[in-house]
């Protein structure tokens, strides 16, 4: 009889002992599993706030442009009144607008080089806001230049409405001044 005892507390133990260590090991593979998902759920945290990062760093770039945009455009519209030019109707920026009617424009009419250049002799403010223009745009793209990391979004300026602006009105301004 007391080997039945011995017997049984002896399994009941053993017993015991394989369900305690079937627990831990469940334990640790639960254990292995949060930790995975923790480490996932951190990477996924660090992910957002990068991203989070980007569109503030984004929306600050969009918030800068936006002002460059409008004090570029202040010095288009007298630039625009003396050469009797209207941006183009369409949904873009009304600098883009702007610098479209009158790329469009000279396009169809070459005279409209000569009218500027006119303008800009003739009328102090016209040669103030073409020489401000040019100043602000060139250091826009100098800015796009050094900060653009692969070089897209400064050539789409350089080679869009923007440079060719420049190379339009600096034209207008060397011609104006030459012709004294």
């Amino acid at each position: 009889m007391e080997n039945t005892i011995i017997l049984i507390l002896v399994s009941a133990s053993t017993l015991f002992g394989c369900v305690g260590i079937l627990f831990a090991i469940i334990l640790n593979k639960r254990s292995n599993e949060m930790s995975k998902t923790l480490v996932h759920q951190y990477n996924l945290i660090v992910k957002i706030q990068n991203i989070l990062k980007n569109r503030i760093s984004v929306n600050d770039t969009t918030d800068k442009a936006e002002i460059i945009y409008q004090d570029l455009l202040q010095d288009l519209i007298p630039i625009m009144a003396s050469m009797d030019v209207m941006p183009r109707a369409t949904s873009e920026h009304p600098l883009w607008r702007a610098l479209g009617g009158i790329m469009d424009e000279y396009a169809k009419n070459p005279f409209v080089l000569e009218k500027l250049r006119r303008a800009i002799k003739l009328d102090s403010n016209i040669a103030r806001n073409i020489t401000h223009y040019l100043n602000r745009a060139n250091m826009f793209l100098q800015h796009m230049a050094t900060n653009d990391s692969d070089g897209i979004l400064a050539t789409t300026f350089t080679d869009g409405l923007l440079g060719q602006s420049l190379t339009f009105f600096a034209q207008a301004q060397a011609l104006a001044t030459t012709d004294k």
